[in-house]
Protein backbone atom coordinates (compact mmCIF):
# COMPACT_ATOMS: atom_id res chain seq x y z
CA UNK A 1 0.00 0.00 0.00
CA UNK A 2 1.00 3.58 -0.42
CA UNK A 3 -0.24 7.07 -0.14
CA UNK A 4 -1.09 9.47 -2.77
CA UNK A 5 -1.86 13.05 -2.06
CA UNK A 6 -2.39 15.70 -4.45
CA UNK A 7 -1.95 19.21 -2.71
CA UNK A 8 -3.66 22.07 -4.35
CA UNK A 9 -4.14 25.54 -3.35
CA UNK A 10 -7.99 24.92 -3.46
CA UNK A 11 -7.77 21.57 -2.57
CA UNK A 12 -5.77 19.18 -0.73
CA UNK A 13 -7.02 15.39 -1.70
CA UNK A 14 -5.65 12.33 -0.53
CA UNK A 15 -6.05 8.67 -0.62
CA UNK A 16 -4.83 4.90 0.41
CA UNK A 17 -3.72 3.26 -3.16
CA UNK A 18 -4.14 -0.74 -3.61
CA UNK A 19 -3.17 -2.23 -6.72
CA UNK A 20 -3.63 0.83 -8.70
CA UNK A 21 -6.87 1.79 -6.63
CA UNK A 22 -7.43 4.11 -4.10
CA UNK A 23 -9.00 2.26 -1.12
CA UNK A 24 -9.77 5.39 0.92
CA UNK A 25 -9.68 8.51 0.20
CA UNK A 26 -10.11 11.84 1.89
CA UNK A 27 -10.75 15.85 0.68
CA UNK A 28 -10.62 18.99 2.84
CA UNK A 29 -10.64 22.75 1.37
CA UNK A 30 -6.53 23.34 1.66
CA UNK A 31 -5.19 26.19 4.51
CA UNK A 32 -3.86 28.15 1.54
CA UNK A 33 -3.71 31.61 2.91
CA UNK A 34 -1.96 30.37 6.02
CA UNK A 35 1.78 29.33 7.54
CA UNK A 36 3.70 26.97 6.01
CA UNK A 37 3.64 25.27 9.41
CA UNK A 38 0.06 25.33 9.13
CA UNK A 39 0.06 23.56 5.98
CA UNK A 40 2.19 21.28 6.97
CA UNK A 41 -0.39 20.12 9.89
CA UNK A 42 -2.96 19.82 7.54
CA UNK A 43 -1.22 16.85 5.43
CA UNK A 44 0.30 15.62 8.05
CA UNK A 45 -3.50 15.02 9.70
CA UNK A 46 -4.93 13.38 6.96
CA UNK A 47 -1.58 10.94 6.62
CA UNK A 48 -2.05 9.99 9.59
CA UNK A 49 -5.90 9.29 8.82
CA UNK A 50 -4.46 7.01 6.02
CA UNK A 51 -1.53 5.46 7.58
CA UNK A 52 -1.14 1.93 8.49
CA UNK A 53 1.63 -0.68 8.94
CA UNK A 54 1.08 -2.23 5.00
CA UNK A 55 1.97 1.28 3.75
CA UNK A 56 5.29 1.19 1.89
CA UNK A 57 5.69 4.46 0.88
CA UNK A 58 3.89 8.54 0.13
CA UNK A 59 3.91 9.98 -3.14
CA UNK A 60 3.21 14.05 -2.96
CA UNK A 61 2.22 16.30 -6.24
CA UNK A 62 2.72 20.00 -5.85
CA UNK A 63 2.06 22.90 -8.18
CA UNK A 64 5.53 23.94 -8.09
CA UNK A 65 8.95 23.86 -9.44
CA UNK A 66 10.65 20.50 -7.55
CA UNK A 67 13.82 19.56 -6.65
CA UNK A 68 12.93 15.68 -7.26
CA UNK A 69 15.95 14.16 -5.34
CA UNK A 70 15.74 15.84 -2.10
CA UNK A 71 11.90 16.54 -2.43
CA UNK A 72 12.12 20.49 -2.04
CA UNK A 73 9.18 22.40 -3.44
CA UNK A 74 9.83 26.22 -4.24
CA UNK A 75 7.50 28.75 -5.15
CA UNK A 76 4.57 27.03 -4.75
CA UNK A 77 1.05 28.03 -6.77
CA UNK A 78 -1.29 29.73 -4.55
CA UNK A 79 -0.31 28.31 -1.39
CA UNK A 80 1.88 31.98 -1.04
CA UNK A 81 3.56 30.67 2.68
CA UNK A 82 5.38 27.76 0.42
CA UNK A 83 8.50 29.63 -0.98
CA UNK A 84 10.98 26.61 -0.01
CA UNK A 85 9.58 23.40 1.86
CA UNK A 86 11.93 20.32 2.30
CA UNK A 87 9.16 18.30 2.78
CA UNK A 88 11.19 15.17 1.49
CA UNK A 89 13.04 15.54 5.08
CA UNK A 90 10.00 16.49 6.95
CA UNK A 91 7.93 13.87 6.49
CA UNK A 92 10.91 11.07 6.17
CA UNK A 93 12.02 12.25 9.57
CA UNK A 94 8.53 11.84 11.11
CA UNK A 95 6.77 8.69 9.60
CA UNK A 96 9.75 6.66 8.91
CA UNK A 97 8.99 6.09 5.94
CA UNK A 98 10.01 6.59 2.22
CA UNK A 99 8.73 10.11 0.68
CA UNK A 100 8.51 11.03 -3.11
CA UNK A 101 7.65 14.62 -4.53
CA UNK A 102 7.02 15.92 -7.59
CA UNK A 103 5.30 18.28 -10.01
CA UNK A 104 1.00 18.30 -10.04
CA UNK A 105 0.88 18.11 -14.00
CA UNK A 106 3.72 15.34 -13.48
CA UNK A 107 1.47 13.27 -11.04
CA UNK A 108 -1.13 13.40 -13.60
CA UNK A 109 0.61 11.98 -17.06
CA UNK A 110 1.76 9.23 -14.57
CA UNK A 111 -1.44 7.98 -13.00
CA UNK A 112 -2.54 8.05 -16.66
CA UNK A 113 0.13 6.30 -17.89
CA UNK A 114 -0.14 4.06 -15.26
CA UNK A 115 -3.77 3.33 -14.46
CA UNK A 116 -6.26 5.31 -17.15
CA UNK A 117 -6.18 6.46 -20.39
CA UNK A 118 -2.35 6.03 -21.31
CA UNK A 119 -1.82 2.76 -20.50
CA UNK A 120 -1.73 1.23 -23.88
CA UNK A 121 0.73 3.74 -25.15
CA UNK A 122 5.09 4.32 -24.24
CA UNK A 123 4.86 8.11 -24.98
CA UNK A 124 2.06 10.49 -23.53
CA UNK A 125 1.10 13.80 -22.71
CA UNK A 126 -0.95 14.40 -20.00
CA UNK A 127 -2.29 17.85 -20.18
CA UNK A 128 -4.52 19.82 -17.37
CA UNK A 129 -6.91 22.03 -18.88
CA UNK A 130 -7.84 24.52 -15.81
CA UNK A 131 -7.13 27.71 -14.13
CA UNK A 132 -3.49 27.47 -16.03
CA UNK A 133 -2.33 24.75 -18.77
CA UNK A 134 0.01 21.69 -16.99
CA UNK A 135 1.62 19.02 -18.76
CA UNK A 136 3.49 16.15 -17.94
CA UNK A 137 5.69 14.01 -20.51
CA UNK A 138 6.15 10.24 -20.48
CA UNK A 139 8.49 8.96 -22.98
CA UNK A 140 9.32 5.18 -23.18
CA UNK A 141 7.14 4.50 -20.22
CA UNK A 142 9.10 6.95 -18.02
CA UNK A 143 8.43 10.07 -16.53
CA UNK A 144 10.07 12.87 -17.95
CA UNK A 145 11.17 15.44 -15.36
CA UNK A 146 13.30 17.59 -17.08
CA UNK A 147 15.87 19.07 -14.55
CA UNK A 148 13.98 21.47 -12.45
CA UNK A 149 10.58 19.19 -13.21
CA UNK A 150 9.33 22.46 -15.81
CA UNK A 151 9.78 20.01 -18.79
CA UNK A 152 6.12 20.02 -19.49
CA UNK A 153 5.81 23.95 -18.82
CA UNK A 154 3.86 24.22 -22.02
CA UNK A 155 1.26 26.96 -21.31
CA UNK A 156 4.29 29.09 -20.69
CA UNK A 157 5.47 29.01 -24.64
CA UNK A 158 4.57 32.65 -26.21
CA UNK A 159 1.56 32.35 -28.61
CA UNK A 160 -0.49 35.29 -30.09
CA UNK A 161 -0.36 38.55 -27.46
CA UNK A 162 0.51 36.55 -24.32
CA UNK A 163 1.15 32.86 -24.07
CA UNK A 164 -0.56 29.79 -24.56
CA UNK A 165 -2.09 29.21 -21.17
CA UNK A 166 -3.87 32.73 -21.42
CA UNK A 167 -5.96 31.43 -24.43
CA UNK A 168 -6.13 27.84 -23.46
CA UNK A 169 -7.18 28.31 -19.61
CA UNK A 170 -9.24 29.66 -18.13
CA UNK A 171 -7.94 33.21 -18.53
CA UNK A 172 -9.57 32.97 -22.11
CA UNK A 173 -13.04 33.20 -20.81
CA UNK A 174 -12.10 36.03 -17.97
CA UNK A 175 -10.34 38.56 -20.32
CA UNK A 176 -12.04 38.18 -23.62
CA UNK A 177 -15.13 37.96 -22.89
CA UNK A 178 -15.54 38.82 -19.04
CA UNK A 179 -17.33 35.13 -17.90
CA UNK A 180 -15.77 31.99 -16.67
CA UNK A 181 -15.62 28.61 -18.23
CA UNK A 182 -18.68 27.13 -16.00
CA UNK A 183 -20.65 30.08 -17.20
CA UNK A 184 -20.05 29.32 -20.85
CA UNK A 185 -20.86 25.65 -20.30
CA UNK A 186 -23.72 25.99 -18.84
CA UNK A 187 -25.04 28.72 -21.38
CA UNK A 188 -23.61 26.78 -24.36
CA UNK A 189 -25.26 23.83 -22.83
CA UNK A 190 -29.01 25.65 -23.36
CA UNK A 191 -27.82 26.22 -26.83
CA UNK A 192 -26.81 29.71 -26.49
CA UNK A 193 -24.83 31.42 -29.80
CA UNK A 194 -22.85 33.06 -27.98
CA UNK A 195 -21.43 30.66 -25.89
CA UNK A 196 -20.82 27.88 -28.63
CA UNK A 197 -18.84 30.83 -30.70
CA UNK A 198 -16.87 31.26 -27.49
CA UNK A 199 -16.14 27.39 -27.06
CA UNK A 200 -15.44 27.38 -30.96
CA UNK A 201 -12.43 30.17 -30.26
CA UNK A 202 -11.70 28.06 -27.56
CA UNK A 203 -11.48 24.96 -29.95
CA UNK A 204 -9.00 26.81 -32.18
CA UNK A 205 -6.82 27.59 -29.44
CA UNK A 206 -6.84 23.98 -28.19
CA UNK A 207 -5.49 23.00 -31.70
CA UNK A 208 -2.70 25.36 -31.45
CA UNK A 209 -2.15 23.78 -28.62
CA UNK A 210 -1.79 19.94 -29.58
CA UNK A 211 -0.14 20.80 -32.95
CA UNK A 212 2.97 22.65 -30.94
CA UNK A 213 2.60 19.30 -28.84
CA UNK A 214 2.79 17.42 -31.84
CA UNK A 215 6.20 19.03 -33.29
CA UNK A 216 7.80 19.30 -29.99
CA UNK A 217 7.24 15.69 -28.04
CA UNK A 218 5.03 13.97 -31.33
CA UNK A 219 3.79 11.47 -28.67
CA UNK A 220 1.26 8.36 -29.12
CA UNK A 221 -1.10 9.84 -27.15
CA UNK A 222 -2.74 13.43 -25.13
CA UNK A 223 -4.75 12.99 -22.52
CA UNK A 224 -6.82 16.37 -21.55
CA UNK A 225 -8.17 16.77 -17.78
CA UNK A 226 -9.06 19.78 -15.84
CA UNK A 227 -12.22 21.25 -15.36
CA UNK A 228 -12.34 22.89 -18.50
CA UNK A 229 -12.45 19.15 -20.42
CA UNK A 230 -15.97 18.99 -19.22
CA UNK A 231 -17.03 21.47 -22.46
CA UNK A 232 -15.05 18.96 -24.23
CA UNK A 233 -17.79 18.21 -27.02
CA UNK A 234 -17.99 21.83 -27.14
CA UNK A 235 -15.10 22.52 -28.33
CA UNK A 236 -13.49 19.38 -29.64
CA UNK A 237 -14.88 20.23 -33.55
CA UNK A 238 -12.81 23.80 -33.88
CA UNK A 239 -9.95 21.70 -32.12
CA UNK A 240 -9.78 19.09 -34.44
CA UNK A 241 -10.35 21.65 -37.54
CA UNK A 242 -6.76 23.70 -36.40
CA UNK A 243 -5.36 20.03 -35.99
CA UNK A 244 -6.24 19.06 -39.91
CA UNK A 245 -3.80 22.14 -41.00
CA UNK A 246 -0.49 20.26 -38.93
CA UNK A 247 1.82 19.65 -41.80
CA UNK A 248 2.07 15.92 -41.41
CA UNK A 249 -0.97 13.82 -42.39
CA UNK A 250 0.65 10.69 -41.29
CA UNK A 251 1.40 12.11 -37.47
CA UNK A 252 -2.47 13.13 -37.17
CA UNK A 253 -3.92 9.87 -38.84
CA UNK A 254 -1.89 8.19 -35.57
CA UNK A 255 -2.35 10.73 -32.94
CA UNK A 256 -4.59 9.49 -29.58
CA UNK A 257 -6.34 12.55 -28.55
CA UNK A 258 -8.18 11.19 -25.12
CA UNK A 259 -9.85 12.32 -22.33
CA UNK A 260 -9.48 11.85 -18.38
CA UNK A 261 -12.03 9.99 -16.99
CA UNK A 262 -10.74 9.47 -13.28
CA UNK A 263 -11.14 11.80 -10.73
CA UNK A 264 -8.54 10.13 -8.17
CA UNK A 265 -5.91 9.81 -11.41
CA UNK A 266 -3.26 12.41 -9.89
CA UNK A 267 -3.63 10.66 -6.68
CA UNK A 268 -3.45 7.64 -8.27
CA UNK A 269 0.51 9.44 -9.86
CA UNK A 270 1.34 10.45 -6.76
CA UNK A 271 1.06 6.74 -5.24
CA UNK A 272 2.94 6.18 -8.44
CA UNK A 273 6.18 7.71 -7.76
CA UNK A 274 6.58 5.45 -4.54
CA UNK A 275 7.28 2.73 -7.67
Amino acid sequence: MTIGIDLGGSNVRCGLVEAGNVVKRLSEPCRSDQAEEVVLEQLRELILRLLNPSVTGIGIGVPSVVDVQKGIVYNVANIPSWVEVHLKDIFEAEFKIPVYVNNDANCFALGEHRCGAGQPYRNILGVTLGTGVGAGIVIDNKLYNGSNTGAGEIGCLPYLEHTLEYYCGSAFFVEYYRTTGKEALERAAIGDANALKIWREFGKHIGMLVKIILFTYDPDAIIFGGSITHAYSYFEEAMRKEMATFDYPETLRKIQILISTRDDISILGAAALCG
